[in-house]
């Protein structure tokens, strides 16, 4: 048996992975302590404890939480909801307070390791997951295992500028706009399901959230359908990019916009439309797994020898 953690700013969800193939199971949830670390290694160690009953003591835990962790030096950074976790060698610290080896990646990688082996990419050598929710951010997977590069930054493909400063028929300007990272003109600021909102918000003075914008599309109201065209022709250019650099068999999405079925498949016959790769399957498909992604990454992580 391995342990599995998802960590959110709010939650912790606490699963077993058995060695025997069964799937993952959540077996419980509570607060994530996110501003005291002492506090943070007490409710592991009580979940630990709590539902380790007949297991090794140094059954392995793996953590899928926010942020970015280094792995040479193994420090979380970039975690700004977990502000107690920030700064630890999280791995190394808690494999010596909890007696068990700790195993840490991002949100991101594990939703993507998850859809790599279980999921929306199972069957697939190169796989790359990507979050469309309130952020933009993704993961590499090749051969079932995680691609972790310098400082712990692979995927965050959110974090490019936008090639274009002219988008639509006619072309309209597009805006540089601060990101939250620190850069100007990123993908996220209208790639996002903020972004899209935004978008939406600069075309049309509308100010709508993403589900309603891409409801509206799919009922074929013409200032969605302006907005998502827009959407899918500054995405899908810095996107192919990325398939053309990496080369995936499959792209997973995940998150709040890669929920809808039909926006993926426009997506994903945007970008195939660019790509050097000539392939009448589909590239991109909407992520399988759901909620449980990063439970499920987890399990995976802890398992890998």
């Amino acid at each position: 048996m391995a342990f599995c953690v998802d960590i959110g700013g709010s939650f912790m969800k606490f699963g077993l992975a058995p060695r025997n193939g069964e799937a993952v199971r959540q077996v419980d949830q509570v607060p994530t302590p996110a501003h005291s670390w002492a506090d943070f290694v007490a409710a592991l160690a009580d979940l630990c404890a709590r539902h380790g009953a007949g297991q090794p003591a140094d059954a392995p835990l793996a953590i899928s939480m926010a942020g970015i962790v280094d792995p040479d030096s193994g420090i979380l950074t970039a975690a700004s909801n977990l502000g107690g976790l920030v700064g630890h060698r999280l791995a190394a610290e808690l494999t010596v307070a909890l007696g068990r080896p700790v195993r840490v990646a991002n949100d991101a990688d594990c939703f993507a390791l998850a859809e790599a082996t279980v999921g929306a990419g199972r069957g697939h050598r190169v796989v790359f997951g990507i979050i469309l929710g309130t952020g933009i951010g993704g993961g590499l997977v090749v051969g079932g295992r995680l691609i972790s590069g310098a400082a712990g930054i692979t995927g965050e493909w959110g974090h490019g500028a936008i090639v274009k400063t002219m988008a639509g028929s006619p072309p309209v300007a597009i805006p540089r706009l601060e990101c939250g990272c620190g850069g100007v003109g990123c993908i996220e600021t209208f790639g996002s399901a903020r972004g899209l909102e935004r978008l939406h918000h600069h075309l049309t003075g509308q100010g709508l959230d993403s589900r309603s914008i891409v409801d509206g599309w799919q009922a074929g109201e013409a200032l969605s359908r302006r907005t998502i065209s827009i959407f899918l022709e500054l995405v899908s250019e810095p996107l192919a990019l990325l398939v053309n650099a990496i080369g995936p068999h499959r792209v997973p999405v995940g998150g709040g916009l890669g929920s809808s079925a039909p926006l993926v498949a426009a997506l994903d016959q945007a970008v195939r439309a660019l790509i050097l790769r000539q392939t009448e399957e589909p590239l991109l498909v909407p992520a399988e797994l759901g909620a449980n992604a990063g439970l499920i990454g987890a399990a995976v992580l802890a398992l890998q020898p």
